[in-house]
């Protein structure tokens, strides 16, 4: 167990994060490019040291949301590609090409604004053309009538200091089961049909890629040279309807300590607003957790609970900025500095983000990034901590 200002902590699993990769990997023809997204911090788990680690095993791209996330893997000494899948504001066109990054394009004018302040810098940038094939984002509209489309293209293709190195799109509801089978076929014949209308006007792409974490699970047909794998890298299901999901193992754990726990009387309230008045003696613990740390205040409002000596003890009361109580009157043994299991395995039960997500009344990528920049993750290897990322201190 790991005591390190023991308060609250994430405990990252390399060796679940390994096997993921490889059974991810596994999945695939051996000419397909497999692309780890590690945006939003590698979804809450740790960009930089996840990223090495798919590096180390093999992985040919990295995507991430904006610039910031991209010069952070370079500086980290990730030596890999690197794509932006969101928007860079066209002045930064220096530091692309300083950083050696590849830029999606989603519109005739965004790549001619891009175009001239790469010329300006007198650099070339690697892009890839992002296809709008009805997610309704970013991206060229190619669900209709998809001329002007290509058209608009064809002249990005022919940019002076833009180099067309991928097109791509992405699945509204590829996760959708049988419900999302027909809408993301569309989507993939809107997307395949623009690109070879392009193929037909002589521009051709490197790298064409569509398959999100659901794509490449539920839609093999569909991973062309690349797939962006992102939450199943964590081991979690982008979706309870996901039909083709391997034995992938969670790859985060949260821990937290009890700060106190003490003897409430009948009517005591319990925490802001009073809205939780004790209906009988009870125990509670305190434990200091709250929003501030990424566990989201509608989780106490949706009967959540936290595992002890591996029993349930839910949480009453509203969830605070950094603390919040459970009930453990049902848990006689429960003493100050007792280890909270927050999500992980304690005993015979098991809390997954997909169950808080429900409880909370979200989904479980919100669960796993919005914890917090303040809670130190502990990287394990072999049951052993191998690294500790503690973003607060390093500051």
């Amino acid at each position: 167990m790991i005591f390190y200002r023991k308060r609250f902590w994430a405990e990252i699993d390399m060796d679940a994060a390994r096997e993921n990769f490889r059974l991810l990997r596994g999945c695939l023809a051996p000419s397909t490019r497999f692309c780890c997204v590690v945006k939003a911090n590698a979804y809450g788990h740790g960009a930089t040291v996840l990223a090495k680690l798919y590096e180390e095993m093999g992985a040919d791209f990295f995507a991430v949301s904006n610039i910031e996330e991209a010069m952070q893997l370079r500086r980290h000494g990730i030596g890999g590609k690197v794509m932006i899948l969101g928007y860079t504001p066209a002045e930064c066109a220096p530091l692309i090409a300083e950083y050696d990054i590849s830029q999606t394009v989603f519109s005739y004018e965004y790549a001619e604004e891009l175009n001239a302040y790469a010329a300006d810098a007198g650099v070339s940038l690697p892009i890839h053309v992002k296809l709008d094939s009805g997610m309704g984002r970013l991206g060229f509209d190619c669900k209709q009538d998809v001329g002007d489309t290509v058209e608009a293209v064809v002249r990005v293709a022919a940019m002076s200091h833009l180099c067309p190195e991928g097109i791509f799109t992405h699945f509204a509801l590829a996760d959708g089961g049988e419900e999302g089978k027909s809408y993301t076929d569309w989507q993939y014949r809107c997307f395949r049909e623009t690109v070879d209308a392009l193929a037909a006007r002589g521009v051709h792409f490197p790298i064409c890629h569509c398959a999100n974490s659901a794509g490449l699970l539920d839609f093999p047909a569909y991973r062309l040279d690349m797939v962006r794998a992102g939450i199943v890298l964590y081991g979690v299901a982008p979706s309870a309807q996901i039909k083709s999901m391997p034995l992938l193992r969670p790859v985060m754990s949260l821990r937290a300590v009890i700060s106190q726990v003490k003897e409430l009387r009948e009517g005591d309230a319990i925490s802001y607003g009073c809205t939780f008045r004790a209906p009988r003696a009870m125990r509670v613990a305190v434990v200091p957790v709250g929003y501030a740390d990424g566990y989201l205040r509608r989780c106490g409002e949706g009967g959540a609970y936290m595992l002890l000596h591996g029993k349930r003890a839910p949480i009453v009361g509203r969830i605070c900025m950094d603390q919040l109580m459970l009930d453990v009157s049902a848990i006689p043994e429960v003493k100050a500095s007792d280890v909270v299991t927050v999500i992980g395995q304690d005993g015979d039960e098991r809390i997954t983000a997909d169950q808080l997500a429900e409880r909370s009344g979200t989904i479980p990528y919100e669960i796993l990034c919005s914890v917090g920049e303040r809670v130190p993750r502990f990287y394990l290897s072999d049951g052993r901590v191998v690294h500790v990322k503690d973003n607060i201190i390093e500051e």
